[in-house]
């Protein structure tokens, strides 16, 4: 894997706020990395001192084999969840969220 990709992936990650989420496409889009996949491969191998538990699926939910621990450390940023997902509407990092495509209104 290319060294420069992997240091963006993880400042990307690093810079998401307290309190604020992204998914792993939305970091894969500000990298530039080639697929979301890769962004949860880096944070599997070389993310546990990273705030991890930020990054969630693009539907909102936690990795399966982690959600207990990152939905707890999310309501403890103050996230609020419905079950076990999050609603990205209210707490995506306003750094990632697409500009509204222009003329559908």
């Amino acid at each position: 894997m290319d060294e420069e990709l992997h240091e963006k992936v993880r400042q990307a990650i690093q810079a998401i706020p307290h309190g604020r989420v992204a998914t792993y496409g939305d970091i894969a889009d500000l990298t530039r990395a080639p697929s979301p996949r890769l962004i949860g491969k880096i944070l599997s191998e070389d993310g546990h001192d990273l705030p991890w538990h930020r990054v969630l699926r693009a539907n909102g939910t936690p990795a399966p084999h982690l959600a207990r621990e990152q939905l707890e450390r999310l309501r403890a940023e103050g996230v609020l969840t419905e079950g076990e997902k999050v609603d990205l509407r209210a707490y995506r990092w306003a750094d990632v969220v697409p500009e509204p495509e222009r003329g559908l209104f």
